[in-house]
């Protein structure tokens, strides 16, 4: 435990001399890269490179089979997490089951 009080108590005193003037903050600055889109073509792609039916597939993406379907044909796309989530399985088609949301 005083360890952790160490820490907290050096941490407050950076933060005073911060303010005083006396200590220089650390900056870090970090950039997100912008979330991929992907062609339908590229989806069903990404899909059977994982090896998965579109069942599996729909399971893995935590979104119905209707939903792959869809993407698949062209008649809606995916957003956001699920841009997130193609793009991890698109760079690496084994990251469902490094991950261990997929177990063969």
């Amino acid at each position: 435990m005083s360890s952790i009080f160490e820490d907290i108590k050096l941490g407050l005193e950076q933060a005073i001399e911060y303010e005083k003037g006396n200590l220089k903050a650390r900056k870090t600055t970090i950039t997100i890269a912008p979330v991929d889109t992907f062609t339908a073509q590229e989806i069903k792609e990404i899909r059977n490179n994982t090896g998965l039916t579109q069942v599996l597939f729909a399971k893995y993406m935590g979104v119905s089979v209707k939903t792959v379907e869809s993407w698949e044909a062209g008649r809606n796309h995916p957003e956001g997490a699920a841009c997130r989530l193609l793009s991890l399985t698109r760079n690496d088609p084994s990251f469902p089951q490094k991950s261990g949301f997929v177990a063969r």
